[in-house]
């Protein structure tokens, strides 16, 4: 079981609640959105605005969260080299399919999107830089997935919270590890409709110098333009693209 410390347990969660509000929460909002008694998040509050994470307004009082901990992320994404490396290969993708490609990388059992390149299109992809998803039900994910052992397959599984996002989600195991087969020996992953209903997503693997995988690009965007007689041509330029990041970051498998 892990060890959970409670007063950082309250901490994140106080950052977790104040990050959704722009315009900031007061103390009482506060405390009633995550349980705890008034004196306590003010505790917490005080400690977190004394490490720079959050600041109180002085006319409302109303606390906001900092870019302290996206300062801190960015230290981190500014050291992956699939960032800067796939940048010219994602956008003239974007250019080649007139659709949203995302960059991807995992972590423990979700995939973080670390770079979006929008696409000029009237309807848009709600997705955001930073954003996790879970590996089971993302084009993206399944190609990561699709290269894992199936001891480490059935390990990420039984940590991940399975849900029926969709009526299409892959709830079961064992058609999931046929799913991961097709996945490998194809090169790309279709998440149809099985994170999103009415979004469509193909992804590919980006692997480095070691034959590991680094991430995962996409092709994301409504069905309605992201049509089934799209998919193949769409698949072909993903692994195309993902191929050649893969090239630059020293992969010659």
């Amino acid at each position: 079981m892990t060890d959970v410390v409670q007063s950082v347990d309250r901490a994140l969660s106080i950052l977790e609640v104040i990050s959704d509000y722009s315009e900031g929460l007061g103390v009482t909002e506060i405390s009633e959105k995550v349980g705890l008694h008034k004196s306590t998040v003010y505790r917490l509050l005080s400690t977190l605005n004394h490490k720079g994470y959050v600041v109180q307004d002085d006319k409302t009082n109303r606390y906001m969260i900092t870019l302290k901990l996206f300062e801190l992320g960015n230290k981190k994404v500014e050291d992956m080299n699939i960032l800067t490396t796939s940048r010219p290969y994602t956008k003239q993708l974007m250019k080649e399919v007139n659709e949203v490609v995302h960059l991807v990388v995992r972590e423990d059992n979700e995939i973080v999107y670390i770079d979006k390149v929008e696409a000029d299109n009237t309807i848009r992809m709600a997705s955001t830089i930073g954003r996790r998803s879970p590996l089971y039900c993302t084009s993206v994910g399944k190609v990561i997935l699709a290269q894992l052992s199936e001891d480490e397959v059935e390990e990420v599984w039984s940590r991940s919270k399975i849900e029926k996002l969709t009526k299409y989600t892959i709830t079961d195991l064992g058609t999931m590890k046929k799913e991961l087969e097709i996945v490998k020996e194809k090169g790309y992953a279709i998440d149809n409709e099985e994170n999103e209903v009415g979004v469509r997503c193909i992804g590919a693997p980006v692997f480095n110098m070691h034959g590991e995988v680094e991430g995962a690009i996409s092709i994301s965007g409504p069905t309605i333009r992201v049509t089934e007689d799209k998919v193949k041509v769409f698949a072909k330029e993903v692994v195309k693209y993902a191929n050649l990041i893969s090239k630059e970051l020293g992969y010659i498998g």
